[in-house]
C-alpha cells in the first residue's frame, strides 16, 4: 500500500506526470546504464515521447525535466535555482554528462522526439497516455539498452513490465492494511482507533522494516518529524508565492496574481475593514494560488498529490492553522495522516492522473484529501472524514483537464483556489450532519474512474479540447 511519504513527495514545478515523472524516469535509465557498466560504451541517448507528453510535453516542461534527469538530477534533490543554467548550457554546447560524468553529445531535434501522433509506445503492454521510451547507443549505433517508462501521476513511475515484479519483494506487513473506505472505517471501528492512528501505525511498521531496533516512541517522531518537514516545505512555498510578482513563463504572459491579492487583504485589515466572514476563504484562495503560481514557475513544491494539484491542501492547512480555534500542531498531524489515507484510496482505487481521468483525479482528489483532513484536524470522527472526502468529490466529477497551451496556468491556478474553498465547504456540511448518508465514497471514487475512461482523451491533459482550444481560437 502507498505510503503518505510516496503521496506527498517534495520536488519541482510544473507538473508532477510530465515533469517529475520524467525527471526520475530518464535519471533512472541513466544510473542503471552506470550501475551495469554500460556508461563508458554510450555515445547517444535518444528520447521519445508519447501520448500526453507527447501533446502537452513542451509546455509542462518534459524536454527539460528530461535533460535534468540524464545528467543525474532527482525532482527532490535539485535546486530551482540551477534548473535554467544547467538546460541552457545542454542546449548551446549540444553536449550533457550522462549521470553527471560521462560526457555524450545530445541534439534535441535528433535525440529528443514528441511522437504526437502515437498515444502509446510501440509494443508497450503497459497503456497509459503518459508513455516515455528511452534508448542508449554505442559508437556503432547499436542499442545498449532500452527501456519504456510510464508516469502515472503524482510523480509515481513505471516500468513497462518490470515495476510490478520488483514492487513484490518490497511490501511491508501492515498491522492496519486496508483496499477500501469501507475497509479503512472498519478497521478503525473494530479496533477502536481513528483514521490518523491507523495511518500512524502503518507508516510506523515501514520504518520498523527498516530500522527494527528502534521504539514506537522513536518511529511515531521519525514519522510526525517527516509530516512537519513536508508541511514547512509547502509553507515556504505559499510565502514565495505571497512575496513574488511578475509573469509567469510559457508564452501566455500570465500575471501573478498572489501577492496583489494578500496586500489588498492586509490593506483591509490595517483599515478595520475586516469584519468581512468570508475573509478567511479569500485568504484560503491566496494560499491555493500562491503554491500553484510557484509551481508554474518551476519552483519548489510538494505533491498533494499532484503537482498541478498542489495548491488545494496547503492552502486548507494553513486555513486551518490561522483560522480555526485551538489549531495546533497535532492538529497537523492528523490532517495530513487522514489526507494521505484518503489520497491513497484515490491512487490504489482509480487514478490521480490527469492524463488518464482528467482533473477530477487531480484537484478533485486534492479536494476530496484535504476536506477529510480538515475533519480530522478538527477532531472530527470517522464517519465524518469519509463524508467530507465523499461530498468533495461529488462535486468534482466530470472536471476536464484542458490547460490553455499545455501549461499547468489556466485554468489550473484559480482551479486550485476553487479546490480548497470547495474542501472547507465539504467539511463544514460534514460536520453540521449526521454521519449517514446515501452515498459513500467507494461509491464516488468508482464513479470518478469510470467517469474518467468515458472522458474522451482531447479532454485529458491533451490541449486538444476545452479551454486550450476555444481561447485561442477566440
Amino acid at each position: 500500500m502507498t505510503s503518505l511519504f510516496d503521496l506527498y513527495k517534495i520536488g519541482v514545478g510544473p507538473s508532477s506526470s510530465h515533469t517529475m515523472g520524467p525527471m526520475r524516469a530518464a535519471c533512472q535509465f541513466a544510473r542503471e546504464l552506470a550501475q551495469n557498466g554500460e556508461v563508458d560504451k554510450i555515445e547517444r541517448v535518444q528520447v521519445e515521447l508519447y501520448g500526453s507528453l507527447a501533446l502537452t510535453g513542451l509546455g509542462h516542461g518534459t524536454d527539460r525535466a528530461v535533460l535534468l534527469g540524464l545528467t543525474g538530477n532527482e525532482p527532490a534533490l535539485i535546486d530551482p535555482a540551477v534548473i535554467e543554467s544547467t538546460v541552457s548550457e545542454i542546449r548551446a554546447t549540444r553536449k550533457m554528462k550522462l549521470t553527471g560524468k560521462r560526457g555524450i553529445g545530445f541534439d534535441e531535434e535528433r535525440d529528443l522526439l514528441f511522437r504526437r501522433e502515437s498515444m502509446f509506445p510501440p509494443g508497450a503492454k503497459t497503456q497509459h497516455p503518459n508513455g516515455m521510451r528511452l534508448k542508449a547507443f554505442d559508437a556503432s549505433g547499436n542499442v545498449i539498452q532500452e527501456q519504456t517508462f510510464f508516469s502515472i501521476g503524482g510523480g509515481f513511475i513505471v516500468e513497462d513490465g518490470v515495476e510490478a515484479a520488483r514492487g513484490s519483494g518490497r511490501e511491508t506487513t501492515l498491522p492496519y492494511p486496508f483496499k477500501s473506505a469501507a475497509e479503512l472505517l472498519e478497521v478503525a471501528r473494530t479496533h477502536g482507533l481513528r483514521i490518523h492512528e491507523v495511518m500512524m501505525a502503518n507508516e510506523c511498521a515501514r520504518l520498523r522494516a527498516e530500522s527494527p531496533g528502534m521504539s514506537e516512541v522513536e518511529l511515531e517522531k521519525l514519522v510526525r518529524n517527516g509530516i512537519e518537514a513536508i508541511w514547512q516545505t509547502m509553507k515556504g512555498c505559499i510565502e514565495r508565492g505571497i512575496s513574488t510578482e511578475g509573469i509567469l513563463p510559457g508564452g501566455l504572459n500570465v500575471r501573478r496574481r498572489a501577492h496583489r491579492l494578500a496586500e489588498r487583504l492586509r490593506e483591509k485589515e490595517t483599515e478595520g475593514k475586516s469584519s468581512d466572514p468570508l475573509a478567511p476563504l479569500d485568504w484560503v484562495t491566496v494560499y491555493a494560488m500562491a503554491v500553484n503560481e510557484e509551481n508554474a514557475a518551476g519552483g519548489r513544491v510538494v505533491t498533494a498529490p499532484t503537482n498541478g494539484a498542489a495548491g488545494v491542501v496547503p492552502a486548507v492547512a494553513e486555513y486551518y492553522e490561522r483560522f480555526l480555534e485551538g489549531a495546533d500542531l497535532d492538529g497537523i498531524i492528523r490532517f495530513f495522516l487522514t489526507s494521505a489515507a484518503i489520497g491513497i484510496l484515490y491512487k490504489e482505487n482509480a487514478s490521480i492522473s490527469g492524463a488518464e481521468v482528467g482533473c477530477q483525479g487531480e484537484v478533485g482528489v486534492a479536494c476530496s484529501m484535504a476536506a477529510g483532513g480538515l475533519i480530522a484536524a478538527m477532531d472530527g470522527t470517522n464517519g465524518q472524514v469519509e463524508h467530507a472526502a465523499e461530498i468533495a468529490m461529488e462535486h468534482n466529477l466530470g472536471m476536464t483537464c484542458d490547460p490553455i497551451g499545455g501549461l499547468v496556468q489556466i485554468p489550473c491556478i484559480e482551479r486550485n483556489a476553487m479546490g480548497a474553498v470547495k474542501a472547507v465547504h465539504a467539511s463544514r456540511i460534514a460536520m453540521s450532519e449526521s454521519e449517514e448518508h446515501k452515498v459513500s465514497l467507494d461509491q464516488v471514487i468508482r464513479t470518478m474512474y469510470l467517469t474518467g475512461l468515458d472522458m474522451q482523451s482531447r479532454y485529458k491533459e491533451t490541449s486538444l479540447a476545452g479551454l486550450a482550444l476555444n481561447v485561442i481560437e477566440c
